[in-house]
């Protein structure tokens, strides 16, 4: 890395990481200022398989990338040529959602001769709390991170926007898939995460007493597959031999299914509760942390978020937890990420091409 950051202009940010192709723009001439966030949801084509095809997902983005940026310039009042740097998220997330992204970031990058930053579509989830705050990110670092989203449940030490550290993370499921495979079982629609929060709200969450993962009794480590089960069980009974079900959840009365989602998002938060509060607790170093820093899709749950706060308040932290319209998937997180990042060595060669004179797409 060169060390230079682009800490001035505007950022085209791109995301294509799963199934929302997001194109945005964000002014970093003083401090941060989102000028477009443009989200092409795939909802629609994901319905009736209840979960992300990946070939589909990839698909939707080539139909859609170049509508979503023509849309985005549009809304910012900017043309291709304005744009100082190409930030893109590539990484994690499916490998041909991922390409496509990619391949349209390093055609604009070379094409305009500017810049192109690679981001951490996890790391850029805890960044988004940060996207229209006014203070500066160093005044809360070092920070404990959480991002949940329905392909990511992890805790984070934030030592800088280029410096974080892993500390526990899920063994088997997202928390997000869990919330969405709870809601298929209950019969919710997709995606399933905010119908079960919804239908939480009518139910008694004492009703079941689903497990919290502990494992190892230092261990920052999270696991929701027993939980998934659990919700299995009281949704269709135990099997009988051979596998089959009693029942499923058209047995149930409307309580019954509002009961089982309260018990479900309860034993769910209480796994963060408890990841969260070990990590404080286990701090090491000479500085103790200065925030709980939160993002990701399942971060918008009002429950999760009401959690993650009181866990705060109790070790006297303030809870930076990103903006709801900002916890899904978008391309605002990815620039502003991408402004707060040292230009990797490739950046000059990127710029080595005369700069085109590009005013549409």
């Amino acid at each position: 890395m060169t060390g230079e950051r682009p800490n001035r202009g505007l950022i085209l940010g791109i995301e294509t990481t799963c199934d929302e192709t997001a194109c945005a723009i964000v002014d970093v001439d003083a401090s941060p200022r989102v000028l477009a966030n443009v989200i092409a949801t795939q909802h629609e084509l994901h319905a009736p398989y209840a979960g992300v095809v990946p070939e589909l997902a990839s698909r939707a983005h080539v139909e859609r990338l170049v509508p979503t940026l023509r849309a985005a310039t549009a809304q910012a009042g900017v043309d291709l040529s304005d744009l100082t740097a190409v930030a893109v998220a590539d990484r994690p997330g499916l490998i041909g959602s991922l390409l496509v992204g990619l391949t349209a970031a390093k055609s604009l990058a070379w094409t305009l001769g500017i810049p192109l930053i690679p981001v951490n579509h996890v790391h850029a989830h805890l960044l988004a709390a940060f996207v229209e705050r006014d203070e500066p990110i160093e005044n809360f670092l070092p920070a404990i991170g959480l991002a949940v989203s329905g392909g990511h449940t992890a805790i984070y030490e934030i030592a800088g926007p280029a410096i974080v550290r892993t500390l526990g993370a899920t063994i088997d499921d997202a928390l997000g898939e869990a919330f969405d495979k709870a809601a298929t079982l209950l019969g919710l629609g997709h995606p399933g995460g905010p119908l079960l929060e919804q239908l939480a709200e009518d139910g008694d969450p004492r009703s079941h007493k689903f497990p919290i993962a502990r494992l190892d009794k230092a261990s920052l480590d999270l696991s929701f597959s027993g939980l998934k089960t659990a919700v299995l069980y009281a949704v269709r009974g135990i099997p009988a031999r051979g596998g089959v079900f009693e029942r499923d959840h058209t047995s149930l009365t409307e309580q019954a299914k509002a009961d089982i989602a309260a018990s479900f998002q309860r034993a769910a938060c209480g796994a963060i509760k408890l990841k969260l509060s070990r990590a404080i607790e286990q701090w090491g170093g000479a500085d103790s942390p200065r925030a709980i820093v939160a993002g990701g899709g399942v971060i918008a749950n009002r429950a999760v978020r009401a959690t993650i706060e009181g866990v705060a308040s109790k070790h006297n932290l303030p809870a930076l937890l990103a903006p709801s319209h900002y916890c899904t998937d978008n391309a605002a997180m990815i620039a502003f990420m991408g402004s707060l990042l040292p230009l990797p060595e490739q950046a000059a060669a990127m710029a080595s091409p005369p700069r085109a004179t590009v005013d549409r797409v």
